[in-house]
């Protein structure tokens, strides 16, 4: 999968990037199933979803498409083989965690102990991470929310993740409290999102030094 000097082929790359989706979808699915915390992007586009009583498949893409936005306004450009990737992952990526999260509700995990629950969403949280330190490494397309996290974590916080995830995740904490305000209520909150907000950036760094630990951050392009 690797060239001899340490970067990836083409094989390698799609073999990585499908990886890396489907884990990220599972944890996705995952969590908001338990529903005990998503990750903050997650749990914004449930509350969304409840707010306009639309699909959360539609609410993930929309939402993804308004962050593809942002990524452009950031860096000045519109790139158009970034943003062309930024779709093309993030459409199968939408089906997925939707698709995903429909089978994960006839399993009967919400009977499980609370103990239980609580550590698969924590499981769940951690995929999410792994999945992300893979493609964000591959870089061959991305969902808009983890490019945006990579743009800013290497344009503005010298690739510290932790310090970028946090930062990204200032928007969907806002979009989750508006939300909050318009409907009365609150879904997808719980521990596993106190825990996402606190410890994915720091996850998804440990997985960039432990998880493919040859795979390596290729074609940034943040200028």
């Amino acid at each position: 999968m690797f060239h001899n000097d340490g970067s990836l082929t083409v094989c390698g790359d799609i073999t990585f990037l499908i990886i890396s989706i489907l884990i990220n979808s599972f944890g996705n699915a995952l969590t908001v199933v338990l529903n005990l915390g998503s990750a903050l992007w997650t749990a914004s586009s449930v509350n969304l979803s409840h707010f306009f009583n639309y699909s959360l498949t539609g609410v993930l893409f929309w939402e993804g498409v308004a962050v593809v936005l942002s990524n452009a306004l950031i860096l000045g450009k519109f790139d158009i083989r970034r943003i062309f990737g930024n779709f093309v992952f993030m459409i199968p990526f939408s089906y997925l965690v939707g698709m995903i999260a429909a089978q994960l509700s006839k399993t009967g995990l919400t009977e499980l102990p609370l103990t239980v629950k609580i550590i698969l969403d924590l499981c769940g949280i951690l995929l999410i991470a792994a999945g992300i330190s893979i493609y964000q490494r591959v870089n061959l397309i991305l969902h808009p929310n983890d490019d945006f996290m990579q743009i800013i974590r290497f344009k503005f916080f010298h690739g510290n993740a932790a310090l970028a995830q946090t930062c990204s995740f200032l928007i969907p904490v806002i979009l989750i409290i508006l939300c909050t305000i318009g409907n009365h209520d609150i879904w997808a909150i719980n521990i596993g999102t106190v825990f996402s907000f606190l410890f994915q950036g720091f996850f998804v760094g440990l997985s960039d030094k432990f998880i493919f630990p040859k795979l390596n951050h290729q074609n940034l392009d943040l200028n």
